[in-house]
């Protein structure tokens, strides 16, 4: 099972668009994949308590028994945010990672896709998201996408327009699945 991560809050992300685009080519290759918009965690999951097991929101215990635990793969589509990645998907990952540490990440395998409006693709994000991954004893795909000048890749209806981007997300979802 691959999880592919929405990695931001924001409603109407081009995360979202990108995340989308990555499921949908997935299942064009009968991956077994679904996706996780973090635009749909609960509210009142940040919490003094959430550092704890006994703590942690049900809410988002039944979100890590559905897409975190049971997948083998995970691809990160992450936001450039001030330099890094969302602060939602660390706080995330934080809040799994007090319950089923080791069936949640030990040993599986992530790609990370950056998005910016900018021309770095969200490089540093990538670089960050990359050492927590690596501490949770994810491996990583070495060929991560930063997708640079998001804005003028994607139509108003949210759909890629950029034949080249296209390309390049193609190439990466089969060195993702053959990885």
């Amino acid at each position: 099972m691959i999880t592919v991560i929405a990695g931001t809050n924001r409603e109407n992300s081009k995360a979202n668009i990108i995340a989308n685009h990555y499921l949908q080519l997935l299942k064009e290759q009968s991956e077994e994949s679904q996706l996780l918009c973090l635009d749909s965690l609960p509210l009142n999951f940040m919490h003094p308590q959430m550092y704890s097991s006994e703590g942690q929101n049900k809410e988002l215990a039944t979100i890590q028994n559905k897409y975190i635990i049971p997948a083998s793969k995970f691809i990160f589509v992450v936001s450039e945010y001030n330099g890094s990645f969302p602060g939602i998907l660390k706080l995330f990952i934080d809040a799994c990672s007090v319950r089923e540490i080791s069936s949640s990440f030990y040993g599986k395998k992530a790609g990370i896709v950056g998005v910016s409006s900018g021309r770095a693709g969200c490089l540093l994000g990538m670089d960050h998201l990359s050492s927590i991954l690596n501490y949770l004893k994810l491996t990583i795909l070495p060929n991560k996408l930063p997708i640079s000048s998001i804005d003028s890749l994607i139509s108003e209806r949210g759909e890629i327009i950029d034949e080249l981007t296209k390309k390049s997300i193609h190439q990466h979802v089969n060195q993702f699945i053959e990885f």
